[in-house]
């Protein structure tokens, strides 16, 4: 039913959710897993400034620190996937903005389903810009799955 699944990951729970989900699909159906990050230099700006739940003040993020952020982020994605005895067929890290970049990955490797957690590191920047699931499942011309 779904040969090749791509899975946008930024490292939050959610995401970790569904790409467990996408991984017992995988598992079920055979399938391939793709995982796409999309880094965005705000988020890893959280990240690093962030200190007992409050934000700190920092500066934007080198390219470097991004890079290596988002590395982290697919590591732990192919980690995750290792845990379900699968092996990441790709990965894909590219900037931009998130639901144009998952939408070309799956239209770039042929996916027939595009799994997406609900919330992600973008909460709060989706009340002003729209949420990158909504945005996905709005665009997208393959079928989409949102875990919670």
């Amino acid at each position: 039913m779904f040969s090749k699944i791509v899975v946008g990951v930024d490292g939050s729970d959610p995401s970790n959710a569904a790409l467990s989900v996408a991984c017992d699909l995988a598992q079920k159906y055979n399938s391939e897993i793709h995982l796409v990050h999309t880094p965005q230099p705000q988020t890893v700006a959280f990240a690093m400034g962030a200190v007992a739940g409050y934000q700190a003040i920092t500066t934007m993020p080198s390219d470097e620190e991004v890079t290596v952020a988002a590395e982290k982020i697919l590591n732990s994605g192919k980690a995750i996937a290792k845990k379900h005895n699968l092996e990441v067929t790709q990965s894909y890290m590219s900037r931009g903005k998130p639901v144009e970049e998952i939408i070309a990955c799956a239209e770039g490797c042929g996916a027939d389903l595009i799994v997406t957690g609900r919330r992600g590191l973008g909460g709060i920047g989706s009340l002003v810009q729209g949420s990158t699931t909504q945005g996905v499942n709005h665009l997208a011309k393959c079928a989409c799955l949102s875990v919670v």
